[in-house]
């Protein structure tokens, strides 16, 4: 089955995981423990069912975005006895249902990607010993939760765990969001201008692989240190109202809504592209877009064409994930970092719920650096040590000159 061979596929390549499931085996550490998830139902995260399997847990898992799950890869975790209520191309209403059928299977602890499992738990005022939250979408929706006093358990930010965001953010968006592109069009990057709209690590990481790639680079921002930021990396700075007079292509990293609104839209070139890399399918205002073509069609897979009269305009991905949508995801040894920090996530919720309040927390750095020690150990990189007498210098304020 084809599943299959793309999950051991995954597997020979996510070592650090690897080895963190040689741990949990020998400690079982989520034994008698149910965990739901809801991610993005693909190769690597089979491994990390697997390696949860394999700490001890019960596992129900759907999808957190309606097209992003490989439909061999479901079915293989289906045929492996796991409670897996994803496929590719849900409705709306179908995709809620699946996040419903996961509370049901009244999880202990959750891994969630956006926070939708999450807030129909809180619906459901549903008792649940924590959360890991793999998103900065879902880490910005929990904590505006906190911030109400509605947060009822705690969740750990494994998004802001620094060996997640800045390979995984940065690494792995960059990457996968260009193949997601070139998968959909099969157009040429060089020479190209490209508008990214936000400059956080998911847009960096674009803005770096565009320009590696011979394109000319644009920023977007409203963050004042960001737009500096990008234009001493070497990347012109501008508004979405000039940029989107000269854009040839366009992609949305910002995790906020209508980014590219209809006044955009009405003022790009004949041909531009639109493609979205930012977790929910709302950052380009496709409902807007809709209603002022004249036609609408699918001319290639993963693309829409929409003819306004004077111009068409190109939508990847209906404005979801457009690396998950139009191609794998993040590449495997990046999400070995990011699905190694999960594991760990939960078996540290397992381990101390009862102490952790109703908040959202960062990552452990201990278990932050256990995966980059790891990481390195896997690669083959040996790195220096402190000596004695620079931890002693390091840490007396008395030494000067």
């Amino acid at each position: 089955m084809e599943g299959f061979n793309k999950i051991a596929w995954a597997e020979k390549h996510m070592k650090v995981l690897a080895k963190i499931r040689e741990e949990m085996e020998k400690d079982r550490p989520l034994e008698g423990l149910r965990v739901g998830m809801a991610l993005h139902v693909e190769a690597k995260t089979a491994v990390l069912v697997k390696t949860l399997l394999s700490a001890g847990a019960e596992v129900a898992i759907t999808a957190c975005n309606p097209m992003s799950t490989q439909d061999d890869v479901a079915d293989a975790l289906r045929s492996l006895g796991i409670s897996c209520f994803a496929k590719r191309g849900m409705s709306v209403d179908e995709y809620y249902e699946a996040i419903q059928k996961v509370a049901d299977f009244k999880p202990d602890i959750v891994i969630d990607d956006g926070a939708d499992l999450i807030f129909e738990l809180h619906r459901r005022k549903q008792k649940v010993k924590g959360a890991s939250e793999e998103t900065t979408t879902g880490v910005l929706r929990l904590k505006a939760m906190e911030k109400e006093g509605v947060l009822a358990f705690p969740v750990i930010a494994v998004n802001d765990a620094l060996t997640k965001f800045m390979f995984d953010n940065r690494y792995g968006t960059g990457q996968s969001t260009v193949d997601g592109i070139m998968r959909a069009t099969n157009m040429l990057i060089a020479g190209k201008k490209v508008v990214i709209a936000g400059y956080g690590w998911c847009g960096r990481g674009i803005a770096m692989r565009c320009r590696g790639m011979g394109a000319k680079v644009i920023v977007t921002e409203v963050d004042e240190i960001r737009a500096l930021e990008a234009m001493m990396d070497g990347f012109e700075v501008m508004p979405m109202r000039k940029a989107c007079e000269i854009g040839d292509i366009f992609i949305t990293a910002t995790g906020n809504r209508d980014v590219i609104r209809e006044e955009h839209m009405r003022k790009m070139k004949d041909g531009a592209i639109l493609a979205n890399a930012g977790h929910f399918n709302v950052e380009i205002d496709v409902s807007a877009l809709e209603r002022i073509a004249k036609s609408v069609r699918e001319i290639r897979r993963s693309v829409k064409e929409f003819d306004l009269g004077d111009k068409r305009l190109y939508l990847l991905a209906e404005g979801r994930l457009v690396n998950l949508v139009a191609g794998d995801g993040h590449p495997i040894e990046v999400m070995d970092m990011s699905f190694s920090n999960q594991a760990l996530a939960v078996r540290y919720i397992a381990e101390n719920w009862q102490k952790l309040e109703n908040k959202v927390y960062r990552m452990p750095e201990e278990l932050d650096r256990k995966v980059a020690k790891l990481k390195l150990e896997t690669l083959g990189v040996e790195i220096d040590k402190l000596t004695e007498a620079q931890i002693r210098y390091l840490s007396d304020w008395r030494c000067g000159t």
